[in-house]
Formats: C-alpha cells, sequence, structure tokens
C-alpha cells in the first residue's frame, strides 16, 4: 500500500466558487433569513423568495421555514413538489426535481464531494435528478451524481449512492431495492364529463 500526503494548503488555496456565486451567496445570507422566519404557512411567500434567488419553481411547491437549500439558483423544482421541514439540500451542482416530488423531512440531497484520488482534493459539483413522482423519505441520504428515477421511492435512512431504477423501493444502506411500486389507481375519481 503508497502512502500519499493530502496536499490541504493546495485544497484550501483552490478557487471553489465564482465571483459571481460568492456575491449571490452573500445577498442569499439575507434572503434566507425572510426564508427562515417565515410563517409556516406562508408556501407562497417562499416560492417567490427562492425565485427572486434565481431557483426555478413550479406552481404549488411547498417548501417550510426549516428547509434548507444551499443555493437556490441551483435548484429546479417542478409543479406540486413538496420539500419537507429540515430537509437538507446541499446543491454546490445542480439539483433537479421532476413533478410531484417528495422529500420528506430531514432527507439530505448532497450534490458536491471532493476527488478523494487527487492530493488536493478538488471540489466535484455533480447533479442530482429526481425524476417525477419520486419520493425520498424521512432522513434517506441521496450521493452526488445520483438519479432517482421515476416513481421511485428511497426509504427511511437509506442512502442511494448510485442511481435508482424507476417505480422501485430501495431501503437499507447502501440501498437495495426490496420491491416494485405499484399505484391503486381505483382512488382517483374520475372528472364528471361536461
Amino acid at each position: 500500500m503508497s502512502t500519499i500526503a493530502l496536499d490541504i494548503a493546495a485544497n484550501r488555496r483552490a478557487k471553489k466558487y465564482t465571483p459571481g456565486e460568492l456575491f449571490r451567496r452573500a445577498l442569499w445570507a439575507g434572503g434566507r433569513l425572510a426564508f427562515r422566519f417565515s410563517p409556516r404557512p406562508c408556501f407562497g411567500w417562499r416560492r417567490f423568495i427562492l425565485r427572486c434567488f434565481g431557483a426555478k419553481i413550479g406552481a404549488h411547491v411547498n417548501t417550510y421555514p426549516s428547509t434548507w437549500i444551499y443555493f437556490p439558483w441551483n435548484l429546479t423544482a417542478g409543479d406540486w413538489c413538496a420539500l419537507g421541514e429540515e430537509t437538507f439540500i446541499y446543491n454546490l451542482g445542480p439539483v433537479t426535481l421532476g413533478e410531484k416530488v417528495t422529500i420528506s423531512h430531514r432527507a439530505q440531497l448532497c450534490a458536491g464531494t471532493h476527488d478523494y484520488t487527487r492530493p488536493d482534493l478538488p471540489l466535484l459539483k455533480p447533479p442530482i435528478i429526481i425524476e417525477n413522482q419520486a419520493w425520498v423519505c424521512a432522513d434517506a441520504f441521496i450521493g452526488p451524481g445520483v438519479t432517482v428515477g421515476e416513481g421511485a421511492i428511497i426509504g427511511a435512512r437509506a442512502v442511494a449512492m448510485k442511481n435508482v431504477a424507476p417505480w422501485t423501493i430501495v431501503a437499507g444502506n447502501p440501498a437495495k431495492p426490496i420491491r416494485q411500486r405499484t399505484l391503486d389507481l381505483r382512488a382517483q375519481v374520475a372528472a364528471p364529463a361536461s
């Protein structure tokens, strides 16, 4: 086994963010206060704040005051998404949520890591994609570069470090498929003909 000396000084000297990102981060520090201290039912207000900071937020998206979004400008959330209480979106890279995606309380989406094969550990910003109708359950963790397929469920406290196939339920650490997801369409009521 060879020994490699990490170059932490080089890591700290590296420019990890553009001047524009640094400026937006400073502005977001104030915006985050308006987000954090808004009353719980003010979902429209929080959508407005996120859009002001560059997030692409669809209609009827619910976020809570305790939801933590690191860089709003790297977030896209489709119509009818829900980001639960104390959800942590560490989106150094882009995080894209399709329509009707649920991110339950205390789940973490981590779109940032370091290249551990290099001595200076450069920052990497791989995207995360959560496709339509997927559900990331409470305390689950989605790692950098992961795509969660349409309709998939990441079980509570599961750790997904690899892509998850559509309509698959995964659980555990590391997350492994446990069954396929089906939807009971009998619960949907057809709209009356006009």
